[in-house]
C-alpha cells in the first residue's frame, strides 16, 4: 500500500493510454499544468499523429510540432513524429544527418517504412528514453516530469512490448542494446507509472483490466492505480437518497412556479439517480477486476476546454487513490 500511495509527481515518467473517448488526454494536459504549478520543469510528448494537449494548456495557440515549445512556465509539449526521429537517431548513429535527410525524402522509401510494422513504436520509446536521460549543465535532470499521451488501450499493450520483441529478435548490437535500455526503463518503478485512463462503464471496465492484467503478467510495466474519469456525483443531498420517488407520491396536480410537473421532476431525479448508481457499480467492478485502488475524476458538465477546465481534476488527480470495495 506504501507503493501505492506515492504521488504520481514521485515519478519522472508517467504514460497515459486508455480506451479511446475516456479523457485520456484531458488527463495528460491537467496532470502536466498541475506538475508545473507545483514548481516541477514538465514535458508532455503527444505521440499520436495529431496534436491535441496544446490547446487544452493554451487554447489558440499554434501547433507545437516535433521541436516542442514551451506554453507555460515551466511547461514544454512536443509531439514525437516517427519519422523525424528515426532522422535524427540515424543522423547520431552514422554522423551523416544531410545523406539520412535526402534518403528520408525519398517518397519511396517513405512508402517502404509506413508499410514496416513495429519500428514507430521502437523509434518513439527510444526517443522517450533519450528525453528522459537528458540533464542540465549541473547535472540534473532537464525534465523533471515527462508525461506520455500514449495510443489507446489495444495499440498501446502494443506499444510498449515492442522493446521486449525487438531485443528477443536482435541479439547484439546497437538496437538491441538500446531496447534492452528502453525496456529497463520501463520496467523500473523508481522512474515509471503506467496510468491507464477508463470510463465507468462495462467496454471501457473490461478493457482497463485486460490492460492491467496484461501490463502485470507480460510487460512488467509498473501500474498501481486506475483513473476513473466522468464519474457523476450524488444528485440528491445526503438524507434525501430517494428524493426522486418522494416527488413520485406528489400529487400529479400539484404545481411549484417555474418548475415542470411532480411526473417529469421524478423522471429527471430517476434517470440521474440511476446514472449515479451505474457509475458506482462499474468503479467497483474496476477496482474489482483489477485489484487497483482508483482515482476518481469527477463529470464536467461542459466538458475540457482549457486551462481552467483542467484546474478542476487537477486536484483530485493528484490525490491518493481510493480503495473501493465490490
Amino acid at each position: 500500500m506504501a507503493e501505492t500511495l506515492r504521488s504520481i509527481l514521485a515519478r519522472r515518467l508517467v504514460i497515459v493510454t486508455g480506451k479511446g473517448g475516456t479523457g485520456k488526454t484531458s488527463v495528460v494536459a491537467a496532470l502536466a499544468l498541475a506538475a508545473a504549478r507545483s514548481g516541477l520543469r514538465v514535458l508532455v510528448a503527444e505521440v499520436g499523429r495529431d496534436e491535441h494537449v496544446p490547446r487544452l494548456i493554451a487554447p489558440g495557440t499554434k501547433p507545437v510540432g516535433y521541436a516542442g515549445r514551451a506554453l507555460r512556465p515551466g511547461l514544454t509539449v512536443m509531439r514525437i513524429d516517427p519519422f523525424e526521429a528515426l532522422a535524427e537517431y540515424l543522423g547520431l548513429q552514422l554522423g551523416v544527418r544531410a545523406v539520412v535527410d535526402l534518403v528520408f525524402r525519398n517518397r519511396a522509401f517513405r512508402q517502404l517504412m509506413e508499410a514496416s510494422p513495429g519500428w514507430r513504436e521502437l523509434i518513439t520509446l527510444g526517443k522517450i528514453w533519450h528525453l528522459e536521460q537528458m540533464t542540465t549543465p549541473d547535472g540534473d535532470p532537464l525534465h523533471q516530469l515527462l508525461v506520455v499521451d500514449a495510443p489507446a488501450t489495444g495499440h498501446g499493450l502494443t506499444f510498449l512490448d515492442v522493446p521486449r520483441v525487438a531485443g528477443s529478435a536482435v541479439r547484439a548490437g546497437p538496437l538491441r542494446k538500446h531496447a534492452g535500455w528502453v525496456e529497463a526503463m520501463l520496467g523500473d518503478p523508481e522512474r515509471t507509472l503506467l496510468l491507464p485512463v477508463a470510463l465507468a462503464e462495462e467496454l471501457p471496465a473490461r478493457e482497463t483490466a485486460e490492460l492491467a492484467l496484461r501490463v502485470r503478467r507480460d510487460l512488467g510495466v509498473p501500474v498501481d492505480r486506475v483513473v476513473v474519469n466522468c464519474l457523476v456525483g450524488a444528485p440528491f443531498p445526503p438524507g434525501l437518497d430517494d428524493l426522486d420517488e418522494r416527488v413520485a407520491r406528489l400529487p400529479a396536480a400539484a404545481t411549484f412556479p417555474g418548475l415542470p410537473p411532480p411526473g417529469v421532476l421524478a423522471a429527471c431525479g430517476a434517470h440521474l439517480r440511476a446514472r449515479h448508481e451505474l457509475g458506482r457499480h462499474w468503479a467497483a467492478q474496476i477496482a474489482r477486476m483489477t485489484g487497483l485502488p482508483l482515482v476518481p475524476l469527477p463529470y464536467l458538465a461542459n466538458g475540457i476546454r482549457g486551462p481552467d477546465d483542467l484546474a478542476q481534476i487537477a486536484t483530485p488527480l493528484l490525490a491518493a487513490p481510493e480503495a473501493v470495495a465490490a
